[in-house]
């Protein structure tokens, strides 16, 4: 009997691609070979106010989670009352669907840090690059006393590749 008259054949292989293909979207293993660096220029006051660097308001140093994660974070506030969040010496792994956010969960020092979605968090957007120094415009109105805690985090697995606990400068 040939190929052509075995219809389960066609149809356990036609499932089989869809799952490969389902899987290949979802965990996207290629990016565990990619690097993306972003070199941004620290926030300075410009315009009206005294030029200079941001004042650090909070700062604090990445812990690794789900990924190998280091590097430092800083809330620097301007005298406009802007606030950005620094990301500097970054270094972790590519992924998917990676945001920064600002939690007010505490940093677990083990695990893979999946309470950090429990309570309230602020998405400060996509992971601009998993290497180097980068910035990220903190909403007006954010009440950064009630943030305790930065994270890299992975929408689509919800998990924290890294974080970082915020002490108040």
């Amino acid at each position: 009997m040939t190929l052509t008259k075995r219809p389960v054949f066609w149809i356990v292989a036609a499932v089989v691609v869809v799952a490969l293909g389902a899987g290949l979207y979802a965990f996207q293993p290629w990016r565990a070979f990619t690097t993306s660096r972003v070199d941004e220029a620290a926030p300075a006051a410009t315009g009206r106010q005294v030029p200079g660097p941001a004042k650090p308001y909070a700062t604090g140093s990445f812990i690794s989670h789900e990924h190998e994660t280091s590097g430092t974070v800083q809330v620097q506030k301007l005298a406009d009352g802007t606030a950005t969040l620094r990301l500097e010496n970054l270094r972790t792994s590519d992924g998917p669907a990676l945001h920064v956010w600002l939690t007010d969960q505490p940093v677990p020092a083990t695990g893979f840090g999946t309470n950090l979605d429990d309570g309230e968090h602020v998405d400060l957007g996509d992971l601009k690059g998993n290497e180097g120094n980068q910035n990220y415009t903190i909403p007006a109105g954010t009440d950064l006393d009630k943030y305790t805690a930065v994270t890299i985090w992975c929408e689509r697995f919800s998990v924290s590749f890294g974080a970082a606990e915020l002490k108040r400068a």
